[in-house]
């Protein structure tokens, strides 16, 4: 694939998978060994470790929103900087829903081989988005 291809098909995954909540496509998208570098807690192994960690997203999220700010494209690595929006309304890494609207920043490094997301790394706001929801205490409240 070229790297505009590349650019595409992460943008595309962003849109399907992500936004449009479609874990189904991941089945066509997603390597079935796929490799996640710096998993989400509870994340197993392949696939079904990366579907499992955005449903998990999802039931805190219902209505998360990425926005791809910039994308970087060299080989077969795709790097994007994206600001997710959402309302906390369900159960997130054992924290009741609050209610919260969060918006929170993050860099993904993902691979695209052979036509497939194969590997990933996704640095994001953790700090921000706990602070958001009101389980850690932001700058000012120190």
């Amino acid at each position: 694939m070229t790297l505009e291809e590349n650019k595409k098909f992460m943008s595309f995954f962003i849109e399907e998978v992500i936004n449009k909540k479609n874990l189904d496509a991941a089945n066509d998208l997603v390597w079935e060994d796929f490799i996640e570098h710096l998993p989400f807690p509870g994340q197993g192994p392949g696939r079904e470790g990366l579907k499992y960690a955005l449903n998990s997203m999802f039931t805190g999220f219902p209505d998360m929103y990425w926005t791809v700010d910039e994308q970087i494209v060299e080989g077969e690595k795709v790097v994007t900087r994206f600001t997710w929006t959402g309302t906390h309304q369900g159960d997130f890494m054992g924290i009741p829903a609050t209610g919260k609207k969060v918006e929170v920043w993050g860099v993904v490094i993902d691979v695209v081989r052979n036509g497939l997301f194969s590997e990933s790394r996704i640095i994001m706001d953790t700090v921000g988005l706990l602070q958001q929801l009101g389980v850690m205490p932001g700058p000012a409240e120190q």
